[in-house]
């Protein structure tokens, strides 16, 4: 991954608190990579949760976000990819394996 891929990565939880409080959905999809991403071809999921704190797990190196009755992590060391999609709309990209990536998409219900 590149250094400004991290450093938008850095922003993004560092700024993060900004969403506390606000409506959080994430999607997330397991696929295997066989020549390109197919859709169709993924296993998704959906959480929706009111985001209460986010935070950083040194050991295992996972980046938190936090909701009542709902816990969720990414890992800071399999990130190969990071975008932000839209205004409040931000896309993960882990590699777990040779061909096995997780896609996961955040969106933030923000009102400002």
């Amino acid at each position: 991954m590149t250094e400004e891929n991290n450093l938008k990565i850095l922003s993004f939880f560092e700024n993060i608190e900004k969403y506390y409080g606000c409506k959080t959905e994430i999607t997330e999809g397991l696929y295997s990579l066989t020549e390109s991403f197919d859709n169709h071809s993924t296993t998704w999921n959906l959480s929706e949760f009111t985001l209460i704190r986010s935070g950083y797990r040194k050991t295992g190196d996972r980046m938190m976000m936090e909701g009542e009755k709902m816990y969720f992590e990414i890992s800071a060391a399999l990130i190969v990819s990071f975008e932000q999609t839209g205004r409040n709309s931000f896309e993960f990209i882990e590699k777990y394996g040779q061909s096995v990536f997780r896609v996961t998409k955040i969106k933030f219900h923000y009102k400002y």
